[in-house]
């Protein structure tokens, strides 16, 4: 008997810069999921690089961050995916029919002192660890990140 492989889920985590909430995601989801969930993130308005402070914070959590580069949301890029986060780009994000949308209203980490990236990455470690749950019921999950510190 052969048993047919399960489609791998993809999800574009989307925000206006690509610098900090959608990369936070994605890092976090590549984590948790294992190779199970494709995690994208792009924004509406990428910058050239991601936010430093981001960097730090999930670099002090074990966490690489090396190879994130702001890359541009496209219409293509959310088509490709099962599921759409936004993260903040709200009317700018490309809507495309048949891809599940979320709003995920979480506070921008560009710019913030350390205590605050810190607690914003707490907040997106909370739904993502959801949403790998929820889109990966089996998963045996990892323990959070923060645990870590």
């Amino acid at each position: 008997m052969t048993t047919t492989p399960t489609p791998i889920p993809q999800v574009v985590f989307a925000c206006v810069r690509n610098g900090g909430r959608s990369v936070i995601s994605r890092v976090l989801t590549e984590h948790y999921a294992r190779g199970r969930i494709r995690a994208v993130s792009a924004g509406t308005q990428p910058g050239e690089h991601i936010h430093p402070e981001v960097a730090r914070a999930l670099e002090a959590l074990g966490l690489d961050t090396s190879k994130e580069r702001p890359e541009l949301l496209t219409a293509d890029t959310i088509a490709a995916s099962d599921m759409a986060i936004t993260l903040g780009c709200g009317e700018e994000c490309p809507y495309v029919p048949g891809v599940t949308y979320v709003d995920w209203p979480v506070d921008d980490p560009g710019g913030q002192d350390d205590a605050t990236v810190l607690r914003i990455v707490g907040d997106l470690d909370v739904r993502v660890r959801r949403l790998v749950v929820d889109l990966v019921p089996d998963i045996d999950l990892a323990p959070s990140v923060l645990g870590r510190r």
